[in-house]
């Protein structure tokens, strides 16, 4: 079964959007609060969960951190490791291995934006989440830490790939010589290759310039079509 998450004592309500983005991102939509600061519901998570208005819509308010996991079996406190709390502790991936393999529900506790979860909080979990994070700046936002371990849990979840954008076939080489004969035949006319003594050097380096990106056939064309535009504005001076 998919983990609850349960923000305990949110205080702004677009930290509660930004959370729910993070979760529907991630295939999850069951929403827990625990006596969020200005109430439920928060007319500033909306817009904040930028159409992740499913896991609003379903989020339910509880009055106490036991009340909100009652019926999980399992309950990950995400926090530091507390002093005088002898819990296991366990990264998010391995706490997604266990999610997926434990029989029942499985709760994850958030702490409020400034102070986390409080000691009593954590009491009431079996087990410590906690991030591996640069121990000289350990400054995670609620929807920061929510995204990290609703990845972690959807790795296992076979989630769709976004598409991606199918690239055009290359063109023929017979058309990028083409090209490159169309540069050559400008630049010699220019007095581009000069002096005598560099001309062989200077005509690899070109080449080696347009034959790297694998050139579309509209690309070619377009390319061409701007040396043509140069060629025409030259023969019109002269």
């Amino acid at each position: 079964m998919n983990p609850v998450i349960v923000l305990v004592r949110p205080q702004l309500g677009e930290n509660i959007g930004k959370a729910a983005r993070a979760m529907l991102n991630f295939g999850l939509t069951e929403m827990r609060l625990v006596t969020p600061r200005d109430g439920w519901p928060n007319p500033s998570a909306g817009p904040a969960a930028s159409g992740a208005d499913v896991v609003l819509e379903r989020a339910q308010v509880f009055e106490s951190v036991a009340d909100a996991v009652a019926d999980c079996p399992h309950v990950y406190a995400t926090t530091v490791r507390k002093r005088g709390v002898t819990k296991p502790v366990v990264n998010p991936a391995e706490a997604a291995a266990e999610i997926h393999a434990a029989p029942g529900r499985c709760a994850i506790l958030f702490g409020a934006e400034r102070s986390g979860l409080a000691t009593e909080d954590v009491n009431l979990a079996r087990t410590i989440l906690t991030v591996p994070i640069n121990p000289q700046f350990g400054s995670l936002n609620l929807a920061q830490a929510v995204i990290l371990v609703a990845y972690e849990w959807s790795k296992a979840q076979g989630l769709v790939q976004p598409p991606r954008t199918e690239l055009d076939v290359p063109a023929p080489q017979a058309e990028l010589e083409g090209l490159i004969g169309h540069f050559e035949r400008l630049l010699g006319d220019s007095g581009y290759y000069y002096p005598p003594e560099r001309v062989g050097v200077t005509r690899l380096t070109l080449r080696n310039l347009l034959t790297k990106p694998g050139w579309t056939e509209q690309e070619l064309r377009t390319m061409r079509g701007v040396l043509s535009a140069l060629e025409g504005k030259k023969r019109s001076r002269s």
